[in-house]
């Protein structure tokens, strides 16, 4: 059998002491596009690509691994805020087909969108938060 690592992992005290980070914290900066770790330079560089490093303290972000997470969770915000909204009108007003696509698509367009980059500066909070990929400065990736 292959071993998974190659040096083994020892805990102690120290292990234990190391710097406490706020997950809620660091979701409500990441939604915001602000850095994870002090809260004042940007996360994004373009619409949804992640900095290298923050420009203010000089935090590495290149360890980050959103993939398509953010899709998948604004496709579950979004689906569940227009379905039922479709459903309450068609059930109580019945309005025509086209009428209905005119108002429905734009609306899940512009929403859509609208959360991307906010749910995506979250997933990254979120994996700086808890040392999860490149962030853990103990254990680095590969």
């Amino acid at each position: 059998m292959e071993t998974v690592s190659d040096r083994p992992i020892v805990w102690s005290q120290e292990t234990g002491l190391r710097e406490k980070r706020d997950v809620w914290q660091a979701l409500k900066r990441g939604f915001r596009g602000r850095c994870p770790r002090c809260g004042e330079g940007n996360l994004f560089r373009a619409f949804l690509k992640v900095d290298d490093a923050c420009s203010a303290c000089g935090q590495d972000f290149s360890g980050h691994r959103a993939d398509d997470l953010p899709a998948y969770l604004v496709i579950v915000i979004v689906g569940h805020i227009v379905v039922p909204l479709a459903l309450m009108i068609e059930t109580n007003f019945s309005p025509p087909v086209a009428l209905q696509l005119a108002i429905y698509l734009p609306l899940t367009f512009i929403a859509s969108l609208a959360l991307l980059q906010p749910v995506k500066g979250a997933v990254v909070g979120a994996q700086w938060a808890l040392r999860m990929h490149g962030f853990d400065e103990e254990n680095p990736e590969p």
